[in-house]
């Protein structure tokens, strides 16, 4: 429509969507690296920059030999033909990994040509270092927890997590990356899938057990005893099925190594015990004590914290259709995440490589504790204080306190955090969708 003068009026052009979020980005710059909502930007870039550390630290740090030749050499002697795992052995002592191990780094002998080539094993490790990023990253993402800076120290600051992946080639970081896998998949609601793969975890090291008291509460708390019952055959089944051969040529020698509870761990190494005399850190009561704390923490923490206010126990084992309180599932990784601290807490011993069994969940912890005046200061200053631990090589009396008493703190705001409120009712979609999936 013309105007007095003649001249046409132009009407507004509205903006583009992606201009709109541009301009929201420009106006909040200053809020990226604090409001949840920019997880998915943050995480991008740095994810993106960590390929370029990596192949750095590949370039221009030397690798060192630890454990690698002893790995190539316990596969080699599957592969010439020895099925007794009590014949199994490297450099470094004898075989006391599952078959998950055998198989996984058999493939990775072959690739390498025959372990040689450790160049290629490191860009491979550095493949699994990025794949578990994506995963870890995916779980920040979904539950939206903890602030975007924190990231940074999840990833590019750590210089011990670097070299447990690209400088040691360790067996931790395959298991912690199928671990990871399977977390997401919980979160996901396929739950099957997800205990097949957290049983693929356990074979590959059997760390990844100390998430299993947390995931038996899930399956009880979603299924019910009944329906529990098959995803504990699944895991079973697996095991059994990876060990077959083993299993087959000697199947009390396959069990007692590759799921030895009593090994003996070396004074020499420990990261978390060296304030202790090396006398009382060899005793078989100082085991005990720690195993029964272990138990009782966990204990604890199912009957307070993770178990709704107002629902017993034994409710666990109804089918959840006959409940007067429904799962929650927004406590998922809390829950799985704070079953493998526990036990972080109380093993008997820590060795460096161990640090890759709980660094990536560490800050979802910190910030799902109970304690309002923890401030973002001090929860840094506490992942600081762990990082600092794990990089005091040897370790002393002062890195090893110091550990402990962090994990104090986190132990101490998880359980002051409020137990899980009640799960309101599923709507017919939600439960169409979930019984699809299972």
């Amino acid at each position: 429509m013309a105007g007095a003068g003649g001249v046409r009026r132009k009407s507004p052009v509205s903006p583009s969507p992606l201009w709109g979020k541009l301009h929201t980005l420009w106006q909040e710059k200053h809020l990226v690296l604090f409001k949840a909502e920019y997880t998915l930007l943050v995480v991008s870039v740095l994810w993106f920059l960590e390929i370029g550390i990596n192949v750095w630290v590949i370039q221009k740090v030397a690798y060192t030999e630890i454990d690698w030749k002893a790995y190539m050499d316990e596969v080699e002697g599957v592969i010439n033909g020895t099925y007794d795992y009590t014949q199994l052995k490297g450099d470094t002592g004898p075989l006391v990994y599952p078959a998950g191990f055998v198989y996984i780094f058999t493939a990775l002998y072959y690739i390498t040509s025959r372990g040689v080539n450790i160049r290629l094993g490191q860009y491979i490790f550095t493949v699994f270092y990025l794949i578990t990023l994506l995963l870890v990253f995916r779980i920040y993402y979904r539950t939206k927890k903890v602030p975007p800076y924190v990231f940074f120290f999840v990833c590019c600051a750590s210089y011990r997590i670097h070299s447990i992946f690209v400088l040691r080639l360790f067996n931790d970081p395959v298991a912690m990356m199928l671990l990871f896998a399977a977390v997401n998949l919980f979160i996901d609601g396929y739950w099957t899938l997800g205990c097949g793969l957290y049983s693929l975890a356990v074979s590959v090291k059997m760390n990844v057990l100390l998430f299993a008291p947390g995931l038996l509460f899930l399956l009880l708390s979603e299924f019910g005893l009944m329906k529990t019952i098959p995803k504990l055959l699944v895991c079973a089944g697996i095991q059994v099925l990876l060990g077959l051969p083993f299993l087959l040529e000697n199947p009390i020698g396959y069990v007692s190594r590759a799921f030895d509870l009593g090994r003996q761990f070396m004074f020499k190494w420990t990261v978390n015990w060296r304030f202790l005399p090396e006398w009382l850190f060899l005793n078989r009561y100082f085991h005990l004590l720690l195993l029964a704390s272990h138990l009782l923490t966990l204990l604890l923490f199912a009957f307070r914290r993770w178990k709704r206010p107002g629902e017993s126990i034994f409710e666990l084992l109804k089918e959840p259709s006959k409940r007067k309180i429904l799962p929650q599932k927004n406590t998922i990784v809390l829950i799985l995440f704070t079953s493998n601290f526990i036990g972080m807490c109380f093993s008997r011993s820590l060795h460096y490589q161990f640090y890759v069994w709980y660094f990536h969940s560490l800050p979802y912890l910190l910030w799902s504790g109970g304690v309002k005046k923890l401030a973002h200061l001090l929860r840094v200053l506490i992942l600081g204080l762990i990082e600092l631990s794990w990089n005091t090589y040897p370790s002393t009396n002062s890195s090893s306190a110091a550990l402990h008493i962090c994990h104090l703190i986190i132990l101490l705001c998880l359980w002051l955090a409020s137990p899980s409120p009640s799960a309101p009712a599923e709507t017919q979609e939600q439960k169409a969708v979930k019984d699809k999936r299972h």
